[in-house]
């Protein structure tokens, strides 16, 4: 069955197929860029509305780092009794105002803009008319490749594009990461295990994962996105103090 003749899904789908058809239109000085730039200026414009949820987050974040002492008092009383201490800790967390999933937030609202490209860049058709985005192309890589696939392909000679950008979204990532750790350093200290240790080291990184097995337009998302996030949290984290 194809997704894309679902009446909620190909309207979906054709609305973005418009919009990042327009975009490229608009763009189209740029030449052969112009389908890549319309990705990054749709990234970008969804990271503007977006700014909001992202302040939200970080005034999660500084009031997690607030009530570290108490969470480091708290963790000492319950001792081992690991269910008491989670039972409390979201008791302490409500009582202070403190929203847990105020830092999920931007990730999950963007969930649905990466599927979308994803879906739009991996179907030949959208609703039996045939998707003229595939033929957009990146440094000779056609939008709608992974970097796996280049790389294991007869495309391999423009891979280095792609090794571009999965380098310069690994380098975001750990940036991104060092830079979290630097500030949320106290709630770490005070709610960490070695094994939450563990979990926000790693699970950054599952983003280059993605971006290397996802098709070109979405990767390019990704690392837009990521490079957005790195500095809207270092402006707003100096404005929340």
């Amino acid at each position: 069955m194809d997704i894309t003749t679902l009446p909620l899904v190909g309207a979906l789908l054709h609305a973005a197929a418009d919009l990042v058809t327009t975009l490229t239109a608009v763009l189209s000085p740029a030449g052969t860029l112009a389908p890549a730039l319309a990705v990054v200026v749709l990234t970008v414009a969804v990271r503007v509305v977006l700014v909001p949820v992202s302040l939200l987050r970080v005034r999660a974040e500084r009031d997690r780092r607030r009530i570290a002492p108490l969470v480091a008092a708290l963790r000492e009383r319950c001792g081992r009794d690991r269910e008491r201490f989670s039972r409390e800790l979201q008791a302490l967390m409500t009582a202070e105002g403190v929203s847990p999933l105020a830092g999920c937030l931007p990730l999950l609202l963007q969930a649905p803009v990466v599927s979308l490209l994803y879906a739009l860049f991996t179907h030949a058709t959208i609703g039996g008319t045939t998707n003229a985005l595939l033929q957009a192309t990146l440094a000779g890589i056609p939008l709608g490749k992974s970097a796996v696939v280049v790389l294991t392909s007869p495309l391999w000679a423009h891979a280095w594009a792609v090794v571009v950008l999965l380098v310069l979204l690994a380098g975001i990532v750990e940036l991104t990461r060092r830079a979290d750790d630097r500030w949320n350093a106290p709630a770490a200290a005070a709610e960490g295990t070695p094994g939450a240790v563990v979990v926000r080291r790693v699970v950054p990184h599952v983003a280059v994962v993605f971006a290397a097995l996802a098709p070109l337009a979405a990767a390019l998302y990704v690392v837009t996105s990521a490079v957005w996030a790195l500095g809207e949290r270092i402006v707003l984290r100096r404005l929340v103090g």
